[in-house]
């Protein structure tokens, strides 16, 4: 798939509002990735530093987070562990798939971050499109993190003062709307004003040990079970056969790497298409692991009555789940501001388009503009939290946009590179690939507007 085609859209006179994109999409790395900037890149110095084992890591780390406390409700939903399973094994086909797209695009554009790629490739609606996706992302992420602050805290909290499973919070510094309001002005604020990240990151490190800490417990409390847990139904097959539908969202939400993986290819020290594929197979067959460990283990456990945050399905008092609900706190504290900073990046950048200025001429007002900006996202997403009741329903939606990350964008980005190609006849692996092009579209746009229809009709009858 890397041969055949030279650079697509390398000039940037090709599309339009872009002459200074690159500065301002930069800011869309993964801040644990150190790229080299375009134009070292151009003198010839653009190899990165990153090893084909750290690019797996790295890309690991952004697959697995908070989204595995949903994957026992999803096997749930989906009707048992095959059904759960099954699907994880034909959609991990197509999320490989389009991180290998989006490297080949990304190769081919000279580009090095996730929305400059669809710029480049697509045009400027997609392009667009991309960004709002993006930014629409990241806030319900947010939100969603907010909401598991709160699941998590209310149980240790419960354990701390000794009260009732049933009997709710007694006292007002106990109420899960202050712990949380509390919590976020604390800690979240002051991390998500800063203009730059760089020093968030090495929370990457402590969110994969958080992550496998919770597999860990889930599976243990799975071989091992407590004595007074009470035998429970355990679901072999969907109620109906649209029933395992509904668990696509979380499996997208949960594997969604794709907008750190552009500027990860970029960083590595042998940016191939080939090792890259490598890579993000080995990376998605580990996380595969660890997300199927905690859905199936997880399910197996509580059968159909398993809470949408699978944490709260044990109880308060128990310690290695305590110190678990601990690790997901701490993980979703850090990783809060980075996924603001990714939102608040796109917001900036298409302002600025929108106002033709460049970010050169724009730097008295940033300030301003970023106090603005932060407050208003925080506010925002603190106010959804408080009245969300539980992560399933924001997964369920922004699992969808997911979708279009992993299924739609690169499935546009791989048709409009093959239809650019000038070639005098086109080969049978042309056909087959910009078919496959035309399939990604059509399923991540099936999924996308399935789990968004399911999501609205859910609300409207709750």
């Amino acid at each position: 798939m890397a041969q055949g085609t030279a650079s697509i859209n390398s000039d940037y006179k090709d599309w339009e509002w872009s002459e200074d994109a690159g500065e301002r999409a930069r800011l869309l790395q993964s801040p644990s990735v150190e790229t080299v900037p375009k134009s070292a890149e151009r003198q010839g110095n653009g190899l990165g530093a990153t090893s084909s084992l750290g690019a797996v890591f790295i890309v690991v780390n952004a697959a697995l987070g908070a989204g595995l406390l949903n994957f026992p409700a999803a096997f749930s939903m989906a009707g048992g562990v095959a059904a759960g399973v099954t699907l994880q094994m034909c959609m991990l086909i197509f999320i490989i798939g389009g991180l290998v797209i989006l490297a080949y695009c990304s190769q081919a554009s000279n580009e090095r971050t996730y929305q400059e790629v669809v710029w480049a490739v697509c045009g400027k609606v997609p392009g667009v499109l991309c960004e709002v996706a993006i930014a629409v992302y990241t806030f319900g992420t947010c939100i969603a993190f907010l909401i598991i602050i709160g699941d998590q805290q209310d149980k240790i909290i419960a354990a701390l003062v000794k009260e009732p499973e049933e009997a709710g919070s007694s006292h007002w510094y106990t109420d899960r709307k202050f712990t949380i309001s509390i919590t976020a002005f604390l800690l979240i604020l002051p991390l998500s004003i800063p203009k730059e990240i760089g020093f968030q990151k090495y929370a990457s490190s402590l969110s994969v040990i958080g992550t496998w800490y919770v597999t860990a417990v889930i599976i243990i409390k799975y071989i091992w079970p407590d004595k007074e847990l009470v035998p429970v139904e355990i679901p072999t097959s969907p109620s109906t056969w649209t029933a395992v539908f509904n668990a696509m969202p979380t499996i997208c939400f949960g594997f969604q790497c794709h907008m750190s993986s552009v500027p990860v290819f970029n960083s590595m020290k042998q940016p191939e298409v080939k090792t890259w594929g490598a890579v993000v197979t080995v990376a998605m067959v580990i996380a595969l692991f660890v997300y199927t460990g905690t859905g199936v283990c997880g399910f197996l456990t509580f059968g159909a009555g398993v809470e949408q945050d699978v944490l709260m399905s044990y109880p308060s008092n128990d310690i290695p789940v305590a110190l678990a609900r601990a690790f997901i706190i701490l993980c979703v504290l850090t990783s809060y501001p980075i996924l603001h900073f990714c939102g608040r990046a796109v917001l900036e950048g298409l302002w600025l388009r929108y106002t033709g200025v460049t970010v050169e001429e724009d730097v008295v007002r940033e300030r301003r503009r970023r106090l603005l900006q932060t407050i208003s996202w925080f506010l925002l997403t603190l106010l959804l939290a408080l009245f969300i009741p539980d992560i399933g329903k924001v997964i369920s939606v922004i699992g969808g946009l997911a979708a279009c990350f992993i299924f739609v964008f690169p499935g546009l980005c791989l048709i409009q590179a093959k239809l650019s190609e000038i070639q005098e006849t086109r080969a049978i692996s042309w056909w087959a690939l910009v078919s496959y092009g035309v399939f990604m579209v059509t399923l991540g746009a099936f999924i996308f507007g399935q789990t968004t229809a399911n999501a609205i009709f859910l609300d409207l009858t709750a």
